[in-house]
């Protein structure tokens, strides 16, 4: 029952759902509910008539596995327009893994794991394969079609790792091309924490699908530790069980050229989820993080938080965000952020929060994106207190992007991502 004599910021609130304005519990009231339209816009291929909901929903999306639906991009789609194609065609091409089979396969899998941990692969039609993920763009389906064996690490149901699952994946062979698809799964009431790092060079497509089962605890990070040739397109996956608890971490430093995607879903209710990513890019870096939430189910929490810092010519990162909050997901409570800084001239971060809502019974729903230099005021505090102005930075710069390191919560991580970001801050001399 919602109390309209109580008001806050000139919205009605109840006991426990806000109802904002202009919203029903049927959603928006738009002008136009649907649109016959000419629809040709993201991956749908040949241009067709579709009716939307609005122009631009995530909803409408396109996913599948048919490579057809997914034309090698020109740049004008919304889904590429930031990324730069000419350096990513290494990874667009149909092209399956070069020398598969053999010794001089262009990436390495390396896993370490507690041995409660069963490991095995996945064909294509093998569940829980393709249960999850839906390639979403062009590298996504490249990576499924041309992965015959998917690694598959399962965490069995009730067991609580002590260890992290650690994947090294290492690119030996420059410029070569190669692909996997990696399938994680916690049981029931498991608890886990996946590692997957990524180092040295290749041409690389990487799918990670993740089914959290009802009332886990699962956290992935990623780490993208790639050398400055490396090319990197990517998609992770999750599918968050009945009370679990889900945290995906992104780091990226390195490579020429890294693009991912991560998304999660909700199975059921009762489910905390979130997304947080750290970036930091050098002269001729272009490293770009796209993220989506889709709440499908009721009464399931968000929150996404992005960081990043950008130093030298031509330095560029990318964040959109997108939340979908759906018709049937009522109670939710979801926030997203993205925060850039930029360190010198001729670096420059794109930001794009995106929110949908479908209904107006939520509990709270939000964004927000921040970009711009140093703030003068933190500095002169410090360099009034005598410590030297490149110090001053350092100490401003790692302030900034250690709540995202703090979120790692395996210490032997934290530590040495705080020298990688000391090295980093070095090479320009802040």
């Amino acid at each position: 029952m919602t109390n309209t004599e109580e008001k806050v910021a000139g919205v009605d609130v109840g006991e426990r759902r806000i109802s904002i304005p202009g919203f029903t519990e049927e959603g928006e009231q738009l002008a136009a509910a649907k649109v016959d339209t000419e629809h040709s816009h993201g991956g749908l291929g040949e241009t067709q008539r579709k009716t939307v909901a609005s122009a631009g929903s995530r909803a409408n999306r396109h996913t599948g596995f048919d490579l057809a639906e997914f034309p090698q991009p020109n740049g004008r789609e919304e889904e590429w327009r930031f990324s730069p194609l000419k350096k990513l065609a290494g990874v667009l091409s149909d092209e399956p893994t070069a020398n598969a089979g053999t010794e001089d396969e262009p990436v390495d899998y390396q896993v370490k794991a507690p041995e409660a941990v069963v490991i095995s692969t996945l064909k294509a039609d093998q569940a829980p394969r393709n249960t999850v993920l839906q390639p979403a763009d062009r590298a996504a389906v490249l990576a499924t079609k041309h992965t015959e064996d998917a690694l598959y690490i399962q965490v069995p149901a009730d067991a609580e790792l002590d260890e992290q699952v650690k994947i090294d994946i290492t690119g030996i062979k420059a410029g070569l091309r190669g692909n996997a698809h990696i399938v994680l799964e916690a049981g029931v009431n498991s608890k886990a924490t996946f590692v997957l790092e990524h180092r040295g060079s290749a041409n690389f497509n990487g799918n990670v699908e993740i089914k959290v089962g009802d009332g886990a605890d699962v956290k992935v990070i990623s780490l993208q530790r790639w050398n400055d040739d490396a090319i990197h397109a990517g998609q992770h996956d999750a599918e968050v069980g009945r009370d679990a608890s889900y945290k995906h971490v992104a780091v990226t430093l390195g490579g020429e050229v890294v693009r991912l995607n991560t998304n999660f879903r909700y199975a059921a209710e009762g489910a905390e989820a979130e997304m947080y990513g750290l970036y930091f890019a050098d002269s001729g870096q272009h490293l770009e993080h796209r993220t989506f939430v889709d709440h499908n189910t009721p009464n399931n929490t968000s929150n996404v938080l992005y960081k990043g810092a950008l130093q030298g010519e031509s330095a560029r990162t990318v964040w959109i965000g997108d939340v979908l909050i759906r018709k049937a997901a009522e109670g939710t409570d979801s926030y997203e952020k993205n925060e850039n800084l930029v360190l010198t001239d001729g670096a420059r971060a794109d930001s794009v929060p995106n929110l949908e809502i479908e209904t107006g019974v939520i509990e709270g729903a939000g964004h927000a994106s921040s970009t711009g230099r140093f703030d003068e005021n933190h500095l002169f505090y410090l360099m009034a207190r005598g410590i030297p102005e490149d110090i001053a930075r350092q100490l401003v710069v790692r302030g900034f992007l250690n709540e995202i390191i703090q979120k790692i919560e395996v210490p032997e991580l934290e530590e040495s991502l705080q020298e990688d970001l000391e090295n980093e801050l070095k090479i320009h001399g802040n």
